[in-house]
């Protein structure tokens, strides 16, 4: 498992966690209500070269997370598989960071809508992936 550091200097992905996110498809967003509670909803995501992750949906700007990180852009995703359960393994990635909403054409796909959420890495922890 890779330290986490808190200071906001671990915001680069090593490449076993470049290769992890790209091999995966689903993650888990977590997102936080006006009333200071959160949600977590399962998502699509979009490593991309420069850094960040891209998340889209069919209706992304009439989605409760979307409302949410309007007022509160500070986000969680989690994306994580079970590699074996003889002998138990599972790996995974942890990603904090600040929410950019987006509106406009992009190249996700022609199912999502022309919102979409970038989201900027501050704090990445990974666990499991040394083993691939």
């Amino acid at each position: 498992m890779r330290a986490a550091c808190f200071a906001g200097r671990m915001t680069e992905f090593s490449e076993a966690e470049h290769g992890y996110l790209r091999s995966q498809r689903l993650g888990r967003l977590a997102t936080v209500d006006p009333a200071g509670q959160p949600q977590a909803n399962p998502v699509g995501f979009f490593p991309q070269d420069d850094g960040t992750i891209l998340i889209g949906g069919q209706a992304m700007g009439s989605t409760k997370k979307w409302r949410n990180l309007r007022k509160n852009p500070k986000v969680a995703l989690v994306v994580d598989d079970l590699v074996s359960v003889r002998p138990w393994r599972v790996r995974g990635i942890e990603i904090r960071g600040d929410a950019e909403l987006l509106t406009g054409p992009h190249e996700l796909g022609p199912y999502f809508s022309e919102e979409v959420i970038r989201i900027h890495p501050r704090w990445i922890r990974s666990w499991g992936l040394e083993e691939d």
